[in-house]
């Protein structure tokens, strides 16, 4: 199966993209406050080619050209995450400032970007010092700084979700690389007793938790809770095998950023279990495919870059589907290809091109057996 990663990959990613697709030309229509009925559709066919057209040349491009732009890259970054918080750049929205203004692509969400640029850079940070990896201040202080200032970022842009997948993402990559585990589990403790913290003594967030907890009140279902609890709704009405494409009945209006956040309740409820069980089998794909590419990177610059991006692309994956199905709170992470949202959908593509095109390069030792041609006998004569 490791000579076929690519290839599974790949097929993976196009089935996911073909019924994201799909799905937004179902839901889109209907969506309050637009004239155009396919605009959402429209605009992801456009960054569909784009994001094509990314992958394509992240392939051809070695990974390990980036390793002497990582300085800048890193610095470009957190510039760009910055901006979404300048007055007149910023695009804030619902309460979050995740975006910004850019003058030729319109609105832009730096954190996708920032995602790729952090996996880079501890990547060629460990690739530089793999020796000192176990140490504390080259093994984990520095690695820890060059990824907790984007993270902080975007953290602040109240966008926690993003910040706590791209956290589990630098904790496996270091944890592979073999940072010691004294020096990080007592940072993983600290770091999630303080998100801890701020959840509690958010109103919004924890409000979410409490109608996460108590889904069946009514009062949640007309407030906080009615998303999680308009999507199970959706999926039971969907049954086994959905009630057919575009006659879905939650998507007129009742559940909310049903072409966004909650697109695969959608899924479910049209489509019925055998599609929404085929998603989850491409994002399984996905993981194993991606993990496959990075055990077979023939340096340690570009195993860190593959496990990376598998968790960039994987984990936002998994919390999507587990707040649509109320396993999980209320967060507002995408589904990875299949949510509307040009720029994840851009670099998600462009991330998949990277892991293509490492595995391309990779170059697996096999030892060549050369049979005998000739066999001489020796003895001794006594």
């Amino acid at each position: 199966m490791t000579r076929h990663c690519s290839t599974i990959l790949c097929a993976a990613v196009a089935a996911l993209v073909a019924l994201g697709l799909i799905m937004l030309a179902s839901t889109s229509a209907w969506v309050k406050g637009m004239e155009a009925p396919y605009h959402f559709l429209s605009r992801q066919t456009i960054m569909v080619v784009v994001g094509l057209v990314a992958a394509v040349f992240a392939a051809r491009c070695p990974v390990e050209y980036l390793r002497k732009l990582t300085p800048w890259m890193f610095l470009g970054a957190c510039l760009l995450l910055a901006l979404c918080y300048v007055p007149g750049v910023a695009a804030p929205e619902l309460g979050s400032n995740r975006w910004i203004k850019a003058p030729v692509v319109g609105r832009f969400q730096p954190s996708e970007l920032a995602k790729i640029v952090i996996v880079v850079c501890l990547a060629a940070w460990f690739a530089r010092w793999q020796t000192e990896v176990h140490t504390f201040w080259r093994g984990f202080i520095v690695p820890g700084m060059i990824a907790g200032i984007p993270i902080a970022l975007i953290a602040l842009e109240t966008d926690v979700g993003t910040a706590l997948s791209l956290s589990v993402a630098v904790g496996a990559i270091m944890f592979c690389v073999g940072t010691r585990l004294i020096y990080a589990l007592p940072s993983a403790m600290t770091v999630i007793a303080a998100a801890g913290w701020y959840i509690y003594h958010d109103e919004n967030r924890w409000g979410r938790i409490e109608a996460w907890l108590d889904l069946e009140n009514p009062i949640h279902q007309l407030d906080r809770g009615m998303q999680q609890w308009r999507a199970l709704l959706a999926l039971g009405n969907g049954g086994p095998w959905g009630v057919g494409l575009g006659n879905g009945v939650e998507k007129f209006g009742t559940l909310t950023f049903a072409h966004i956040d909650f697109i695969f309740p959608v899924v479910g409820e049209e489509l019925g279990l055998p599609v929404t069980l085929g998603v989850v089998l491409c994002y399984v794909l996905i993981a194993v495919t991606g993990c496959g590419i990075a055990l077979q990177a023939n340096n340690v610059f570009n195993r860190c870059v593959a496990l990376g991006l598998t968790c960039v692309i994987v984990v936002p994956a998994m919390v999507n589907i587990g707040v649509t199905t109320a396993v999980l709170p209320n967060d507002g992470l995408p589904l990875p290809f299949v949510s509307y949202g040009g720029t994840s959908l851009v670099f998600s593509l462009a991330a998949v091109g990277m892991l293509v095109g490492i595995h391309r390069r990779s170059h697996a030792c096999v030892t060549r057996e050369f049979p005998l041609t000739r066999q001489t006998r020796l003895a001794v004569r006594l």
